[in-house]
């Protein structure tokens, strides 16, 4: 059993976990993720390693609470275990030193980019963070971007919050005032990676996505992880999850995210006492 060491409720529908797991701590790298199991009888869901203590033998991880999964991993307290945390899965970041990069992050996005920004920074790179959310509720982990940053920029949705309006609007200011960006990191909704990688791409800036689609083993075996990538069928449990944004099939990507949200919100009805979910 893995065991919960620490909860915070970052808002109503973000949680951050730290989680007792010494061999996956041991071993994981940015840019990684790892599969968990609630119980004998949950479904297995993937998430992005967010931070790792080798010393203390923990993993971090955030989400925010979409499915039934993540709602009922939601309610776990401190304390509790988990049956299965499998991981480091998925190939490691390629962190050199580029020069000067732009790391991307998106709602929940910000967590799984912080570990890259980190780990870029002390490669020697100018890191030029951009972090945003729908509103300065939802905007995370301020503090940590900014101290492995040499420069942090903040984008809300609504404007509660720094600048008014997306994240791509600060990327194109950089690109265009700045320039020499050696490569571009974005991490976030699916919409939001896209957008990052046609904004970049005018520039011909290289740009990382980082692809979380349906999974189910983690190993490639099952094939539901696939993504179109460059016109090849790629796996992002094992090609990935990190692909080159100008190259990924966007439309397809979509789509497959989509394809069962209809079983998702009927088994969260079921669940809820709404109606039996059987249809």
């Amino acid at each position: 059993m893995y065991r919960i060491v620490r909860k915070e409720v970052m808002s109503p529908v973000i949680k951050l976990m730290e989680i007792e797991a010494p061999e996956v701590a041991a071993k994981a790298r940015a840019g990684q993720f790892i599969i968990l199991r609630i119980d004998e009888e949950g479904e297995r869901i993937p998430l992005t390693i967010a931070d790792f203590d080798r010393s203390r033998g923990t993993i971090t991880t955030i989400f925010q609470e979409v499915g039934y999964t993540t709602r009922r991993l939601g309610t776990l307290e401190a304390g509790d275990a988990l049956a299965d945390f499998v991981g480091p899965l998925g190939q490691p970041s390629e962190i050199e030193n580029y020069g000067r990069v732009v790391c991307v992050g998106g709602g929940v996005g910000v967590a799984p980019v912080y570990p890259i920004a980190r780990a870029l920074k002390e490669a020697g790179n100018e890191v030029i963070s951009i972090i945003g959310a729908r509103t300065k509720e939802l905007l995370i982990w301020e503090d940590k971007m900014r101290a492995v940053s040499s420069e942090l920029l903040v984008a809300t949705d609504d404007g509660s919050y720094g600048h008014h309006g997306f994240v791509t609007d600060l990327l194109k200011q950089v690109l265009e005032e700045r320039g020499n960006v050696a490569r571009v990191w974005g991490i976030g909704p699916v919409v939001m990676m896209r957008a990052v990688a046609e904004t970049t791409r005018p520039f011909g800036v290289p740009t990382i996505v980082s692809m979380n689609p349906i999974m189910v083993d983690g190993t490639g075996m099952c094939g539901a992880c696939r993504v179109s990538v460059g016109g090849e069928t790629k796996f992002a449990c094992v090609d990935g999850p990190e692909f080159d944004g100008h190259q990924v099939d966007w439309q397809l990507a979509l789509r497959r995210m989509n394809m069962y949200r209809e079983e998702e919100e009927r088994i969260i009805k079921f669940h809820e006492g709404g109606g039996c979910g059987c249809h």
